[in-house]
Order: structure tokens, then sequence, then C-alpha cells
């Protein structure tokens, strides 16, 4: 049987690379989590910023 590691899949925070630059107050910010062993490098994603009402990219931060 294969053997579960809890510490392979980690919690991280997408925050709106748009919103920084659009001068409006507030940040997008989405909680997800990653395998770190699958995907070792930062996430992009395409997700709805509810201030600015459209998709945008979120970056992974820290």
């Amino acid at each position: 049987m294969a053997k579960k590691s809890k510490d392979q899949r980690i919690q991280v925070i997408l925050e709106c690379t748009e919103h920084k630059t659009s001068g409006m107050p507030g940040t997008s910010r989405y909680i997800t989590t990653k395998n770190k062993k699958n995907t070792p490098e930062r996430l992009e994603i395409k997700k709805y910023n509810p201030v600015l009402k459209k998709m945008t990219i979120h970056k992974e931060i820290k």
C-alpha cells in the first residue's frame, strides 16, 4: 500500500496582480492548496476579482 504523507499538500494565498496597479483600495485574495511535489513553482490562476468585476490573474504570494 502507498503511504500517505500530510506534508505534500500545503496552503497557499493567491493575490490579484492587476488590483495593485489599479490604485483601488482593498485586495483580492484567495486561499487554496497545492501539492508541492507536483507543482514546486508558484501558481498563476485566473480568478474573479469582485472589486474590478472581471477575471484577472492571481499569483501565489509567500
